[in-house]
C-alpha cells in the first residue's frame, strides 16, 4: 500500500506551477475556518489549485469536507483574510522575501517525503538552501558551556563540509548551532544554515536572538509554515519540529533532559526515515538523560563530526581535527592535575579535596583558575565539572 507521503507527492506533481497572483487564493485556504492542513491537502488533491476549489459547488466540497467547512469554503472572504492577504503580497515583494507553496517548484523536495508538508511556507534570505544537503542539531534551550561548544563546533564543522545546518533558533543549543554555521558562511562551498521558527516569519522570537535573526536572514533562510503576525504560541513550537527533521538528512540531538522538545524532533526525524544522532554524556547531568535514551533506542552514538560525515556518505571534511571536545590549553601543572583526578564526571569542593589532598584555599585558586579558561564550570549547588 503506498504511503500517504507517496500518494501527496503523486498529486502534487500534477498540479500547474502557482502564478504569483494566486497566492491569494492560497491564503484564502489556509486561513478558512476548519481547513488544517489535512483537510487542505484533500481537497487540493481533488480539486487541484485552491483557484479550483473556491469556484466548486456545494455538492462537489461535501464529498470532500462536512457541510461546515463546505459553508466556510463559499463564504465571502472576511476582513481579517483580506487584510493578511494584502499584508503578505507586500512582504513578498520586498528583497530576499519569499512565499512558497505547494505548487511551486521550488517547494524543498525533502518535505513533499513527510506525512504532512506544509501548506505554505514564508521565507526570509536564500530559498536554494532548502535544497542543500542538511543536518539538523538541535537541544536544550538551558545547555551547559560544554553543550553549547559542542553545538558550536559539531555545526562549524559540518558546515565547511558542506551541510546546511537547520535548527529553530531557540537560546541554548539552536543558537550556538546558527552560530557555529555562521562561522563558514563566508567560505566557497560551505553550507549556511536555515532556521525554522514558530512565529510568522516577520517577528523575531525569541527576542533576544535580533541580531542572529538578521544574520541568518543575509547569509542563510529563515523558515515559517505560519501567517505573518503569528505570535510565540506553545502548540506551535513542537509541530515546526517535523519540518525541522524533514529537511534534513539526520538530526544530531547535543544535550536534552528526558522530558525535552528535542526528543520530539528525534522521534519525528524517525518517522520520516531519517538518521538521529546523539552525543552523549555524563551519567549525572539531567542534560544528558535524553541522549542517552534515544542511544538506548538505537540513536548512533558520535564523539566527532566523522563519526556523522561517515554516516550519512559523500562527505569529507578539509581538517583532521574533527573531536567535539575542546582540548585544554592549559600550561599550569597544578590545574592539570586537578583536571585529572577531577574527571568528567561532577564533583563538590570536598570530594576534589580528598582527591588532591590540597587545602580549601589553594583549590578554591585552582578552580578559580580552570573556571576562568573556559576548563570547568561550577553547577548549582556547589558542583564542579570539566569541560575539556
Amino acid at each position: 500500500m503506498r504511503s500517504a507521503s507517496a500518494m501527496w507527492s503523486s498529486h502534487r506533481n500534477n498540479f500547474p506551477v502557482a502564478a504569483g497572483e494566486d497566492l491569494a487564493e492560497w491564503i484564502r485556504l489556509e486561513q478558512t475556518s476548519g481547513v488544517g492542513p489535512e483537510t487542505a491537502r484533500k481537497l487540493l488533491g481533488m480539486f487541484g489549485l485552491p483557484e479550483n476549489v473556491f469556484s466548486a459547488n456545494f455538492s462537489s466540497l461535501q464529498q470532500v469536507v462536512p457541510e461546515r467547512i463546505a459553508h466556510a469554503l463559499l463564504a465571502p472572504l472576511s476582513d481579517q483574510t483580506q487584510a493578511l492577504i494584502e499584508q503578505t503580497l507586500v512582504w513578498a515583494e520586498q528583497p530576499d522575501n519569499h512565499v512558497l507553496t505547494l505548487a511551486d517548484s521550488d517547494y524543498p523536495k525533502a518535505l513533499l517525503e513527510i506525512a504532512d508538508p506544509p501548506l505554505m511556507l514564508y521565507l526570509k534570505g536564500h530559498i536554494e538552501l532548502l535544497s542543500n544537503p542538511s543536518l539538523a542539531i538541535v537541544g536544550s534551550r538551558n545547555a551547559t558551556a560544554q553543550g553549547i561548544s559542542n553545538a558550536e563546533k559539531f555545526s562549524e564543522v559540518m558546515s565547511e563540509a558542506g551541510l546546511t545546518i537547520v535548527s529553530g533558533m531557540a537560546l541554548g543549543i539552536d543558537t550556538a548551532a546558527h552560530q557555529g554555521s555562521l562561522r563558514c558562511s563566508h567560505k566557497i562551498n560551505a553550507g549556511s544554515t536555515i532556521a525554522v521558527i514558530g512565529t510568522g516569519a516577520d517577528i523575531v522570537y525569541p527576542a533576544r536572538n535580533r541580531t542572529l535573526a538578521h544574520q541568518i536572514a543575509q547569509a542563510g533562510c529563515i523558515v515559517s509554515e505560519y501567517p505573518l503576525g503569528m505570535p510565540a504560541i506553545a502548540a506551535n513550537f513542537p509541530r515546526r519540529n517535523r519540518i525541522i527533521s524533514g529537511l534534513a538528512r539526520g538530526v544530531l540531538v547535543v544535550e536534552a533532559a528526558a522530558q525535552s522538545g528535542s526528543l520530539i524532533t528525534a522521534r519525528m526525524a524517525l518517522d520520516q526515515g531519517r538518521d538521529v544522532f546523539a552525543i552523549p554524556g555524563s551519567i549525572h547531568s539531567p542534560l544528558s538523560k535524553g541522549c542517552h535514551q534515544l542511544i538506548k533506542q538505537g540513536a548512533k552514538l558520535v564523539e566527532s563530526a566523522q563519526d556523522i560525515l561517515e554516516e550519512l556518505g559523500h562527505f569529507h571534511l578539509s581538517q583532521p581535527a574533527t573531536r567535539a571536545v575542546a582540548q585544554s590549553n592549559s600550561t599550569n601543572s597544578a590545574a592539570d592535575r586537578l583536571l585529572n583526578v577531577m574527571g568528567f564526571d561532577p564533583a563538590d569542593i570536598n570530594l576534589l579535596a580528598e582527591r588532591t589532598s590540597l587545602d580549601f584555599g589553594t583549590l578554591n585558586a585552582q578552580l578559580l583558575t580552570l573556571e576562568l579558561e573556559g576548563l570547568i564550570e561550577m553547577l548549582p549547588g556547589g558542583i564542579y565539572r570539566r569541560l575539556a
